[in-house]
């Protein structure tokens, strides 16, 4: 578990910070034992603060150092196993267990016997380095040892890997990044400047009340609310006639319960990654889509009843234990004692709030944002409660409710079940889960939340009811008449010849024109190009400026630009009359073809294979706009060797993004 975290936050993190760390060099030698027998040799130079872990590494610790060497035709067999130093070995705080590591410099052998004569080994190793603050992710590296004694630099290893971008460039793109030049115009950049800049702040604000949101929620549960009298009875009677000392306790535990959910956010922020486009893999990968769908299946049928979530028993004796040492230590374990054992309720919400950072730009600032709201919220009662005990007696007895509120959690979660399954569906072109069955899906699932709060369906713990409440007679109409939003959905845009997109779905639910009956590859009915090559040849053709909209199947804010935004008549007569629109993929796992699948090298150093047309676009992305975010907007010339304004991102006020479209085209009539 505690490898898997490590692995996802080095993924998370990569996104919010793109600069490359490279603290390990490496360099091989050989030494000729006998004339059959020799000891091929690893050396890594390590940046100093920084350590390398060893080849034998406890189970659910960081990755260990793996070498591998290339034996095709049996010319050699390996003497034992890759030997190492004897390093530093110690109690890693993070891990709970002893690893062993390097620091400066590190020497590997492994020992060879020759069965036929050649005079060069390729080999490869595995790597992972860390420091105080961050690590590196799991790093491969080729090594070459020479059998006549000759040195290998790790310079000389990246010339051997390294590739010829701009040759590259002008066989997949037909452009390098040289050959389009900058827009030298003001007109629109401004507002388009200032709309996106306040985007991210806005985000993390939104991300902060949502995960505010998800707190209270999950103060609501049977997991949570019954632990409000109980600690703030036992602060304010364990200090007796000292008030203020347990105002103060109680205050501090308020705090470390919000301090917790901050802590586990940390890692996020610590760890770095050298592909600067990874989240946007992982977030679109096919087969995480689907773990999480069963995941939040799993929390939904656990919110229901059917079984309880628990994390390990020992978990709570060892920080129950920390209780007893009193003081700030003994709050502090009182608070972590209160995030373990309420997980069954907080669990899920928690997971929605990774989920949603992973499939989101901004990555770990968002997990930390949402992380932050939710240990406010969490935190904030036991506080103010504290202070002023009298307002507990404005509190709603413990009973059925709480476990009708766990209910009514258990179809959120099992509607967002299904928005991470479309994710998957539209990235690998399933077409199991196009907009028909999703809306019938959900139709179903808030139907059923309808009926359950108007009293017609029981979960196993559920309380009898003898009178229907006025909160669950208006919760039930409200939901019901959300269902009837849900199906007007199905209403048929004439003009577009779509479904009608629905507001609070944008982004939730498959694109309208991902159909059974209106399939359409374009939003709202546009002609667009899928290939950079064809576009431009027809934008030459018909003489109009491009718009290059770098995309995504799993791209919440793509969905919402396209549905609400181009959907405006003023936008849309721009982007179907004055300009060619070329969409870029960058999720698109279908593979590309042989001749296409080559190595380019990345924006910050190192190489990478190019296997599907999402790593064609976001490679292109990258190299050339120096950015990896969804949606971006680039306008081009005829041939796409000017860029006519700057480029704008997410821009959902109609009135901006207009004059950014206007803007483009003006300064191509006027060239």
């Amino acid at each position: 578990m505690k490898k898997a975290l490590l692995i996802l936050a080095i993924l998370a993190v990569s996104f919010s910070n793109a600069q490359i760390y490279n603290p390990v060099k490496w360099e091989t030698a050989v030494e000729k034992i006998s004339d059959k027998e020799y000891d091929l040799i690893s050396i890594a130079t390590i940046e100093s603060g920084w350590h390398l872990y060893s080849q034998s590494v406890p189970e659910d610790g960081p990755i260990p150092t793996t070498f591998s060497y290339t034996n095709e035709d049996g010319s050699f067999k390996l003497i034992n196993n890759t030997s190492e130093e004897e390093g530093h070995t110690v109690d890693d705080p993070v891990f709970e267990m002893k690893i062993k590591y390097f620091e400066n410099k590190a020497t590997f052998k492994q020992r060879i016997k020759v069965e036929k004569e050649f005079t060069t080994i390729n080999g490869l190793v595995e790597f992972m380095a860390c420091n105080d603050e961050r690590c590196t992710p799991p790093t491969e590296e080729e090594l070459i040892f020479n059998l006549d004694g000759s040195n290998t630099s790790n310079s000389t290893v990246e010339n051997l890997s390294s590739v010829d971008n701009t040759e590259v460039n002008n066989l997949l793109y037909g452009l390098s990044p040289e050959d389009i030049s900058k827009s030298s115009t003001s007109c629109a950049n401004e507002a388009a400047i200032n709309s996106n800049s306040l985007n991210t702040g806005k985000s993390l604000w939104s991300i902060f009340w949502l995960g505010f949101l998800g707190g209270l929620l999950a103060l609501l549960t049977p997991c949570v609310f019954p632990m409000i009298p109980l600690t703030v009875s036992f602060f304010t009677k364990k200090s007796g006639q000292n008030k203020a000392s347990g105002i103060s306790k109680a205050l501090l535990y308020g705090f470390f319960i919000f301090a917790v959910y901050i802590i586990l956010s940390v890692p996020f922020h610590l760890l770095d990654s050298v592909n600067p486009d990874i989240l946007n893999e992982i977030s679109t990968n096919v087969w995480l889509n689907v773990v999480f769908f069963a995941i939040f299946l799993f929390f939904a049928f656990s919110f229901f009843g059917y079984y309880e979530l628990t994390l390990p028993s020992s978990w709570t004796n060892k920080t129950t234990q920390g209780e007893n040492a009193g003081g700030l230590i003994g709050i502090f374990f009182m608070a972590l004692t209160l995030a373990i054992v309420s997980f069954s309720c907080t669990g899920p919400i928690l997971g929605s709030l990774l989920a949603g950072s992973l499939t989101a730009d901004g990555g770990a600032w968002q997990l930390t944002a949402g992380m932050a709201g939710f240990g406010v919220s969490l935190g904030l009662p036991f506080a103010l409660f504290a202070m002023f005990p009298n307002m507990m007696n404005a509190l709603p007895k413990s009973g059925g409710w709480l476990n009708t509120t766990k209910v009514i959690l258990g179809f959120l979660e099992l509607a967002l079940a299904f928005k991470f399954l479309s994710n998957a569906d539209l990235v690998q072109h399933w077409g199991i889960l196009k907009i028909e069955p999703f809306l019938i899906i959900w139709i179903i699932i808030f139907a059923g939340l309808a009926l359950y709060l108007f009293g017609k369906i029981k979960f196993p713990h559920d309380s009898p009811i003898k009178k229907l409440s006025f909160s669950r007679i208006a919760g039930g109409i409200l939901i019901a008449s959300f269902v009837v939003y849900l199906v007007s959905g199905f209403r048929v845009n004439k003009e577009t010849n779509t479904f009608t997109p629905l507001t609070l779905l944008s982004g939730l639910a498959p694109p309208v024109g991902y159909s059974f009956l209106y399939p359409n590859d374009c939003p709202n009915n546009l002609d667009c190009f899928k290939d950079l090559k064809t576009g431009i040849a027809y934008s030459k053709k018909v003489n109009k400026p491009i718009m290059l909209d770098f995309t995504g199947y799993a791209c919440v804010n793509c969905r919402k630009m396209e549905e609400h935004v181009w959907s405006k008549k003023s936008i849309d007569d721009y982007l179907r009359n004055d300009y060619v629109l070329i969409s870029l993929y960058v999720d698109d796992k279908k593979e590309l073809p042989e001749d296409e699948q080559m190595s380019v090298n990345r924006i910050n150093g190192g190489t990478r294979q190019l296997k599907n047309y999402g790593h064609k676009w976001a490679n292109f992305q990258t190299q050339f706009f120096q950015t990896n975010s969804q949606p971006y907007y680039v306008l081009l010339n005829a041939d796409g060797t000017k860029v006519l304004n700057q480029p704008v991102g997410y821009t959902p006020d109609e009135n901006e993004y207009a004059t950014f479209l206007e803007c483009g085209l003006e300064v191509f009539k006027n060239k």
